[in-house]
């Protein structure tokens, strides 16, 4: 009777996050990181949902925030959460 080889250890840990995903050479800020998120998942199937959620935490953002490239970068996400909802419906 054999058994079953042993499996060869992980280089990495698990669900490390975005850094697993999208390398960075520098710090980024969230909204950048968020931009980088987007952009890999552009082809993703998400439930409609979870998009109209997002929508409405992120309109929120937009009239919460003073940072301006934060409220860009959560107004354009709007936008292309809207986008992807009227794709799908």
């Amino acid at each position: 009777m054999t058994t079953p080889a042993a499996q060869p250890p992980r280089d990495r840990a698990l669900g490390r996050g975005i850094s697993t995903l999208i390398p960075q050479a520098a710090p980024a800020t969230p909204a950048e990181q968020a931009a980088a998120v987007l952009t890999v998942m552009q082809t993703v199937p998400v439930r409609v949902g979870v998009l109209q959620a997002a929508v409405v935490l992120l309109e929120e953002r937009v009239r919460a925030t003073g940072d301006e490239a934060e409220r860009a970068a959560a107004a354009t996400t709007v936008a292309m959460l809207r986008g992807a909802i009227g794709r799908a419906g």
